[in-house]
C-alpha cells in the first residue's frame, strides 16, 4: 500500500505541475456541459420563419398570430414572392415559410375549406421532422377554433376520440434532462481512458519506467498507483457535472447518489482497462491520443448518446453490445431520471462488470508483458 501511495503521490505532483492537464481535467468538462446543455438540443422553439401573405386579410393575420403565439415559430420576414422566399431559405436565413393564398379570408368567412402551404427546410431531417409536426399541431388547433365559431360547439364535443398522453420521467420533455446524464458517463469514459493512457506512455517516453522497475515496486502496484489519481478526478468531475446540471439546468435527480457512485466505479473498470491497454500498445503520447479517439467516436455514436440504438441497422445494434458506454448510459439515465434501483439495472450491470473484469485483466497482462 505504501508503494502504491508513493506512485499515486508522484502522479498527483505530475498533474499539479502541468497546467494543461489541469485544464483538461477540471475545465473541459464544464465547457462540454454548457456547450451540450445549450447547443445540443432537439427542442424546437422560435424557428425562423418567412411569410408570404397573398391575402392580407384579418383572417390571415389571425392565422399567422396563432403560429407565432405557439412559441415554435418566429415570423422574422414578410416576403413578396415565392422566389424571395426560396432565396432566403437557400441562404439559410429562415428554416420554414408560410404561404397564405389570395382568397383565404373569403373562404373562411364563407365557411368553405381553405388551404395554407407550409414549406420546410429539410436539409436537417431532425429539425424538419419537429417543424413538420409543430406546423400540423398549430394548424389543427386553429382549425378546431374555427369550427367552434361556426357551429357553436366546443372542440371537445367535436372529437369522437380524445387521447390524453402523459409523459413520465421528463414531463417537460427537455432535451437537457436527457443530455446531462449521458454527458456524465461520457466525461468519465473520456477522462479516465485518455489520462491513464497518456500518463503511462509519458513515463515510457521520458525513460522513467525503467527507473521505476528497478525499484521493489511490482507491475500491478505501478498500475494501481498510476490510475488512482485519475479515479479520484473522474468522480470529482462526475459530481461537478451533476451539481451544475442540478443547480443550473434544473435536472432532477430521482435516484440514489450512492448507487450511482457504486455503479460508476464498475464502469471505471472498463475505461481504465481500455486506457491501460492503449498505453501498452502506443509508443508515444500522440499515438495514445489517436487510439483513444478511435475508441471514443464509436462509443459516442453507437452507445445511444445522441441517436437511439433502435433506429440503427441490426449490424450496428449488435456491435453496440460490445461498448461499455451503452450500458452506463442506461444506468445513468435510469437512476437520475427514473429513480430505479439496482434490481432493475442488473441486466446492464452484469455485462458491464464482465467487460470491465475482462478488459482490465487483458490490459494488466499486456502491460506486464510489455514491461518484462
Amino acid at each position: 500500500m505504501r508503494r502504491m501511495a508513493t506512485i499515486a503521490w508522484k502522479e498527483v505532483r505530475h498533474i499539479v505541475r502541468d497546467w494543461r492537464t489541469m485544464v483538461v481535467m477540471f475545465l473541459i468538462p464544464i465547457v462540454q456541459l454548457f456547450l451540450l446543455g445549450y447547443a445540443a438540443t432537439t427542442d424546437v422553439e422560435h424557428i425562423r420563419t418567412a411569410v408570404l401573405d397573398g391575402d392580407r386579410s384579418p383572417e390571415s393575420r389571425e392565422l399567422l398570430r396563432s403560429y407565432e403565439a405557439s412559441g415554435y415559430f418566429s415570423l422574422v420576414r414578410y416576403v413578396e414572392s415565392e422566389q424571395e422566399l426560396a432565396e432566403m431559405m437557400d441562404r439559410g436565413d429562415v428554416r420554414a415559410g408560410v404561404l397564405v393564398p389570395a382568397g383565404y379570408g373569403r373562404r373562411i368567412l364563407a365557411g368553405e375549406k381553405a388551404q395554407v402551404a407550409f414549406v420546410i427546410d429539410g436539409s436537417d431531417p431532425n429539425v424538419a421532422n419537429a417543424v413538420f409536426a409543430a406546423s400540423q399541431q398549430v394548424g389543427q388547433a386553429y382549425s378546431l377554433r374555427l369550427m367552434e365559431r361556426r357551429l357553436g360547439i366546443s372542440p371537445e364535443e367535436l372529437m369522437a376520440l380524445e387521447v390524453r398522453p402523459r409523459v413520465w420521467y421528463n414531463p417537460e420533455m427537455k432535451s437537457v434532462n436527457f443530455m446531462i446524464p449521458g454527458l456524465m458517463a461520457m466525461i468519465m469514459y473520456l477522462l479516465t481512458t485518455m489520462l491513464t493512457a497518456l500518463a503511462v506512455v509519458r513515463e515510457r517516453e521520458q525513460g522513467t519506467v525503467e527507473q521505476l522497475m528497478v525499484t521493489p515496486i511490482r507491475p500491478a502496484e505501478l498500475i494501481v498507483g498510476k490510475v488512482l489519481p485519475y479515479v479520484a478526478v473522474a468522480f470529482f468531475d462526475m459530481l461537478e457535472v451533476l451539481a451544475i446540471g442540478t443547480l443550473w439546468f434544473k435536472v432532477p435527480v430521482h435516484g440514489s447518489i450512492g448507487l450511482l457512485l457504486g455503479l460508476s466505479f464498475v464502469f471505471l473498470l472498463s475505461s481504465l482497462g481500455i486506457g491501460i491497454f492503449i498505453s501498452s500498445v502506443a509508443n508515444t503520447q500522440q499515438e495514445a491520443m489517436l487510439l483513444v479517439w478511435l475508441t471514443l467516436l464509436p462509443s459516442i455514436f453507437l452507445a445511444g448518446f445522441f441517436f437511439p440504438i433502435e433506429a440503427m441497422p441490426p449490424a450496428l445494434q449488435g456491435i453496440s453490445y460490445l461498448i461499455p458506454l451503452r450500458y452506463m448510459l442506461v444506468i445513468m439515465r435510469g437512476i437520475i431520471l427514473k429513480g430505479v434501483g439496482l434490481n432493475l439495472l442488473v441486466p446492464h450491470v452484469i455485462p458491464l462488470l464482465i467487460f470491465g473484469v475482462f478488459i482490465m485483466g487483458a490490459a494488466a497482462m499486456r502491460f506486464r508483458k510489455r514491461l518484462e
